[in-house]
């Protein structure tokens, strides 16, 4: 049996004398589904869940200018410095908190979910900053705007090589 498809108790051993490919106790079918398995009612149903994601660290080689970067492309506050970082606030409450990277920092995907307005606030200011953008996470498509899942996105670089992305439906659509 896989690890992915690992039983969570081990299967009870067959009982002494019985035929060939009897099986032992009545095991429940849980006990043998994917790790981390929900059942039908549980994915279509949200639980009263108290966690929400806060913050991440976006390692950067100059962690001032990644900041000032994306707070101005996203069209946000200015970032503040939070000890040895400096953070940018977005709509949400979220921060990214950037850090400067000694050596070269590994490339990461930031999205984030825009409006109809906002999206073309940050294609303008993409385009008067001749910044490069891309309809793809792969940069095959140059200065193309995507329409996935009935909305609008882009991506583009950061100064650290970071892939951004702006959206204004999230993936799957509404």
């Amino acid at each position: 049996m896989s690890k992915r498809y690992a039983a969570r108790s081990p299967r009870p051993p067959k009982e002494a004398g019985a035929s060939p490919g009897a099986a032992g106790p009545a095991v429940p079918a849980a006990a043998y589904r994917p790790l981390g398995w929900r059942g039908p009612r549980e994915a279509t149903h949200t639980r009263n869940v108290t966690a929400a994601f806060n913050h991440t660290i976006v390692h950067s080689h100059d962690k001032q200018a990644s900041a000032e970067f994306l707070a101005e492309i996203l069209g946000l506050e200015a970032p503040t410095p939070y000890g040895p970082f400096v953070t940018v606030r977005l709509g949400n409450g979220v921060t990214l908190d950037f850090a400067d990277e000694f050596g070269t920092p590994h490339q990461q995907h930031y999205a984030f979910l825009v409006t109809e307005e906002e999206f073309d606030a940050v294609l303008g200011r993409l385009t008067e900053r001749g910044i490069t953008y891309w309809a793809d996470p792969f940069h095959r498509r140059k200065g193309q705007v995507n329409t996935e899942d009935g909305g609008r996105g882009l991506y583009w670089k950061d100064p650290s090589g970071h892939n951004l992305e702006v959206i204004t439906v999230p993936y799957g659509g509404w």
